[in-house]
């Protein structure tokens, strides 16, 4: 038995429901009144706001609201919820849409479809059908977060509702974790306490809605699309456009010179074609799954059972797509599956739920200690287990002030990523990490730089630290991807991006391919090569992985976790004591997070072949070269040399450091980084004001 945490005293049977929480706004006067009766409850109406839970089947607040008097389900088109989606999830997000609203008009209830503010709209609508509830699902990301804030605040300050509502947050308990705050660092730690996943909930059944109500109309998708365009500028909309264009193209057409395009998917059908096939690949590209829960369900049965073949022509496409999307093991479920997760058209506990069910069919009732039967059951369940570590991870920042910095929590293609930000205003400066460390390598960086009036940002990329580290083949050009949809998603301007080893490489791909998002560049100790008279080179962000790479990663990983002290101290030839137990600890946590060996091996993979001399062309006295003279793993001095020969216009100080001369002499850096910056901006605005003279003149 489990209760709902309400400010009534309100006990449900159903132990997934102790997810809830209530905040009760009432008028004039305070009290408590308590609902101990079925009645009480079904005089009750509430407003349940869908966003990423689009779905009936295992919907926890659609259970706890179905035994309310009157229930108006509702979707908001709202652009600030919107604008965080690529094409392909807006797609999706119609097809569930409509599924969803067809799923309730057959139990006499509806979808209702409203655009504009979610806090106005709720606002008014809760005020039309004097709901007494309004249904939330909490969320991870700070954007979402914030609007969730707005309306919360909307709701509690506005004079026309007079009578108590309650604002119910909510959300579906994979894990029955009875205290966020408790949960461990360490996926280690958390997988000793051997929590079961929950089970999932029969989909719910509302009431019939008899009053007349205007529903609204689901857009097109072309209407949608100019719904969201409305509200931007140019410069928003030139820069959404550089997402579209992914790098490996981008530099392919830098390199030859030729008009490139970007490759057209395997699946030439159209959309009206894919439907009439009863495909569940219904995006224009045709490469992830999409529909309502119960073509997701279908989808999910035939990916299960790959390796017993069928004569199903829907179950033969999937298996189609699954051999495509697999480009390492068990990447493919992420690949199709993953942006209907985030959607939530099916729950993560829904998947690990069928997966297991058909893994005991395989084998008379029984689980295997050792193991999966299949790859594809390995593939869904570890992935969606994977997905709640690291939302609960993201959940706990977002709930306690543990740790350096305030976190933040940014979506990317479905991944959570960390990051924060310190100052208000000022030049946005950039700081990225190098392999295996975090955000809070800059430990020491971020308040300073801030202080010196700069907008820092810093994350941490995807695979590293408390970011997400989902089974895919990461690459060079992918987190360069990432750290240009960071910029234009989140920062919102141009940058001054600094980058260490690793970091600094991706960061100068950056400002190569995307020059529009960068001011400048700060390296220390930066990976990459100098290449005299480079001019072309076949490149590809295909990688294949092997057995050779994950056998590789699995003996790099042990060695490190046993020499990790060692290693570090080796980085830090003159400050040895800045390898401390806080710095070590963080790295050995991030080890034993699930997917840390796939990650590993890119270390196998890595393409550094795009020389820096050709990646920071056309930023003459716009790069700053810090470098860490005592570096164990190059020859400083070397590097330096061949620098100085074939990059044009470059800034160069040296510093008594080893790898990581931010953190191994912080003060340092600080005052050479905020020198720059202030430098960089005065050329840039003496620059602007000559371009404005010369148009007046002409």
């Amino acid at each position: 038995m489990a209760l709902l945490s309400f400010s009534r005293s309100f006990t449900l049977l159903s132990s997934p429901f102790h997810f809830f929480s209530s905040r009760s706004i009432r008028r004039r006067r305070s009290f408590v009144c308590s609902l101990s009766t079925a009645t009480d409850v079904r005089s009750r109406s509430a407003v349940l706001w869908f966003k990423h839970d689009l779905r009936l089947d295992d919907h926890p607040a659609l259970s706890a609201a179905e035994t309310h008097r009157f229930v108006l389900p509702l979707y908001v088109f709202d652009r600030r919820i919107l604008s965080r989606y690529s094409d392909d999830m807006l797609e999706l997000l119609l097809f569930a849409l409509e599924d969803l609203r067809n799923s309730l008009k057959e139990q006499g209830s509806n979808l209702m479809i409203q655009y504009g503010c979610a806090e106005n709209v709720i606002k008014e609508l809760v005020k039309e059908v004097k709901a007494t509830d309004v249904f939330i699902e909490e969320e991870v990301e700070y954007e979402m977060r914030q609007l969730i804030g707005v309306v919360k605040k909307t709701l509690e300050t506005s004079s026309s509702l007079d009578w108590n509502l309650d604002i119910v947050m909510w959300r579906t308990p994979f894990y029955d974790v009875k205290n966020l705050k408790e949960l461990p660092a360490s996926y280690n730690d958390f997988k000793k306490q051997k929590l079961l996943p929950t089970s999932p909930l029969l989909p719910a059944t509302l009431p019939v809605v008899e009053t007349e109500l205007d529903w609204g109309p689901l857009p097109t998708f072309s209407d949608l699309k100019e719904f969201i365009k409305e509200k931007l500028g140019k410069p928003e909309e030139s820069w959404n456009l550089m997402k579209e264009m992914p790098a490996e193209v981008l530099l392919k057409e830098n390199l030859s010179k030729s008009s490139e395009t970007i490759p057209k998917s395997l699946n030439d059908k159209s959309i009206e074609q894919r439907r009439r096939d009863k495909s569940v690949f219904v995006t224009r590209k045709g490469d992830i799954v999409g529909g309502g829960t119960n073509t997701l369900l279908n989808a999910l049965a035939a990916y299960l059972r790959y390796l017993e073949g069928t004569a199903r022509d829907d179950w033969q496409e999937v298996h189609e797509r699954l051999r495509n999307a697999e480009t390492r093991e068990g990447a493919s479920f992420t690949s199709l599956f993953g942006p209907a997760l985030c959607l939530g058209i099916i729950s993560r506990r829904r998947v690990h739920y069928e997966a297991i069910k058909y893994e005991k069919e395989r084998n008379a009732g029984f689980l295997s200690p050792f193991g999966y039967s299949a790859a594809s059951v390995a593939a869904a369940a570890d992935a969606v287990c994977s997905m709640e570590w690291f939302w609960l991870l993201a959940l706990k920042s977002q709930v306690s002030n543990e740790g350096l910095y305030s976190i933040r929590i940014w979506r990317w293609r479905g991944h959570l990523i960390q990051y924060t930000v310190v100052g208000l205003e000022g030049p946005a400066t950039l700081l990225v990490h190098g392999f295996g460390a975090f955000l809070e390598h800059y430990r020491d960086n971020i308040n300073a730089i801030a202080e010196h009036g700069n907008h820092v940002w810093g994350i941490t990329l995807l695979g590293f630290g408390q970011s997400e580290k989902p089974n895919i083949v990461y690459t060079e050009l992918l987190w360069a991807e990432m750290l240009r949809d960071f910029i234009i998603e989140v920062v919102g301007e141009p940058v001054h991006l600094v980058g260490n080893s690793i970091g600094g490489y991706f960061v100068s791909i950056v400002a190569s391919l995307w020059p529009s998002l960068v001011k400048s560049v700060i390296l220390m100790n930066t990976a990459g090569n100098v290449i005299p008279e480079f001019s072309s080179h076949r490149f590809t962000s295909e990688r294949q992985t092997s057995a050779a790479a994950r056998l590789g990663a699995q003996l790099l990983l042990f060695y490190l976790r046993l020499n990790i002290r060692n290693t570090l101290k080796n980085f830090y030839p003159t400050k040895t004591n800045r390898a401390d137990d806080w710095l070590i600890n963080e790295m050995l946590r991030a080890s034993y997070d699930p997917g840390v060996t796939v990650v590993l091996e890119s270390i196998f993979s890595f393409d550094l072949s795009i020389p820096l001399n050709y990646l920071l062309e056309g930023y003459e006295e716009k790069v700053l070269i810090l470098q860490g003279m005592k570096d164990p793993l190059l020859d400083s001095k070397a590097k330096l040399a061949i620098l100085k020969e074939h990059c044009t216009g470059l800034a160069i100080r040296e510093l008594d450091a080893g790898h990581c001369p931010h953190d191994e002499q912080p003060q340092k850096v600080n005052s050479i980084v905020c020198e720059w910056v202030v430098a960089v901006e005065r050329k840039l605005t003496a620059n602007s004001y000559s371009v404005a003279e010369g148009k007046i003149r002409k």
